[in-house]
């Protein structure tokens, strides 16, 4: 077994560090965590610092490094999660301008009943976050219907915004288009809809907790929607293509490509653009995925390198000290990237940073890789829907900014209950289940 060599870590100790500081730094002076360094930058950064290493007791040549930073950029499983990033983007960015999120909301309060609002606003986030695969997209379209229920029943704002953060992340995690669902499932070599299946036996009892705790806490008002909701189940047809497509075992860019299609026929029908408008639609979707898809490639890089000099193999001795057994390694996996996602502060760069590692251990251990791609999907979802500078509650505290009452992230955190739950459950299956 190699003991690896711990001063290859550094590049990543250097993005942490710089992402970490600069952040604290930035909120002190009234900013957004982490906004003042964006997370590329770091990374282009910790790639430098990583190109002055050398593996132990060799001398590598920088031709040598960057072919290695190359090969590692280049690899397979990196390149398809890029063009489906690509692909989840136009189509996320069609069938919004289609109006099928807007009718997919519309539809979901209008077949709810008015005493269990909240459950409502959570239910139909579910949906939702399935559907488009942003629980940040969630929480903007939720956050105003929230925030109207919360002034005139005058339940508490932090528990109606929490209830809008709950249904957002419970999609982020199970959604065919969330880029942290096709992170999880690329670096583990595994499908969708094998992932799927094991993080719904999770989420589903998670999902069920909170609605009855949410039913228990607003039971009693007599809210009721005057507004019109508007909706058309055609608009919301592409949602549904994609998500039934997808759990029947479609391929996911046929499927991607066909919602695309599929979604600005119908806004062109409805009049909602033109052909020539929607390449401009499809162009800001896929420009909205441009960040996550340069970082993935070198982040890529960024891990061959660290793993030529031997900062893997020194993680992978560690922990194997630590671990006993199977149930040992998937909380070894679940430990790694929760304490990723909470240096980072968003859980795809938390997944594409630990899930080169999971899948050694993984393999060491004999996990499925469907397991280790659910279990870095939900432990990164768990703490992204809980830490207060995430962007998600940034967000949902930025919504009530204009409210008669406003609240800050801090104050939504007690409310979030679906994450933490989805933890303990996570935690207690992995406890529990039987040896395949």
């Amino acid at each position: 077994m190699k003991k690896g060599n711990p001063l290859a870590l550094i590049p990543i100790l250097v993005f942490l560090l710089l992402f970490i500081a600069v952040g604290v730094i930035d909120s002190s002076r009234g900013g957004l965590f982490g906004d003042s360094l964006p997370a590329i930058v770091g990374f282009v950064i910790a790639l430098v610092v990583a190109f002055l290493q050398n593996p132990k007791g060799e001398k590598l040549s920088f031709e040598q490094k960057l072919n290695n930073m190359a090969k590692g950029a280049g690899d397979e499983n990196i390149m398809i999660m890029c063009l489906v990033f690509i692909l989840a983007g136009a189509f996320s960015a069609s069938v919004k301008a289609a109006g099928g999120a807007d009718s997919a909301v519309n539809f979901g309060l209008s077949i709810m009943p008015g005493n269990i609002a909240i459950v409502g606003v959570f239910v139909v986030g579910c949906f939702i976050s399935t559907s488009m695969g942003t629980s940040v997209g969630t929480i903007v379209t939720l956050a105003p219907i929230a925030i109207s229920i919360s002034e005139k029943t005058g339940i508490a704002m932090p528990l109606c915004i929490g209830a809008a953060v709950c249904g957002a992340m419970f999609g982020d995690n199970l959604s065919m288009v969330s880029d942290t669902t096709i992170a999880a499932t690329r670096t583990q070599n595994c499908d969708m809809k094998d992932k799927f299946r094991e993080n719904f036996k999770v989420a589903l009892p998670a999902a069920i907790i909170t609605a009855i705790l949410l039913f228990v806490r607003t039971s009693g008002n007599d809210y009721a929607i005057t507004e019109p909701l508007e909706y058309n189940i055609i608009r919301i047809i592409p949602y549904l293509v994609v998500l039934i497509g997808a759990l029947a075992g479609f391929n996911v860019f046929l499927l991607l490509i066909s919602g695309t299609v599929l979604s600005i026929a119908i806004g062109i029908y409805f009049g909602d653009f033109t052909l020539i408008e929607s390449f401009g639609i499809m162009g800001e979707g896929i420009m909205g995925m441009y960040d996550i898809t340069v970082i993935s490639i070198i982040v890529a890089g960024l891990v061959s390198l660290v793993r030529q000099n031997g900062g893997i193999d020194w993680i992978l001795y560690n922990i194997r000290k630590l671990i006993h057994g199977r149930k040992g390694a998937q909380i070894g996996i679940a430990a790694l990237s929760s304490l990723v996602d909470c240096s980072t502060a968003n859980n795809t760069v938390a997944i594409v940073i630990a899930g080169p590692i999971a899948k050694e251990i993984s393999d060491e251990y004999n996990i499925s890789p469907r397991r280790t791609a659910s279990i870095l999907d939900i432990f990164t979802s768990v703490f992204q829907g809980i830490i207060p500078y995430g962007a998600q509650l940034l967000y949902a505290s930025a919504a009530t900014a204009g409210a008669a009452v406003s609240v800050s992230s801090v104050e939504i955190v007690p409310y979030c209950y679906y994450p933490i739950i989805l933890g303990i459950c996570a935690i207690i299956f992995i406890i529990f289940e039987k040896n395949k």
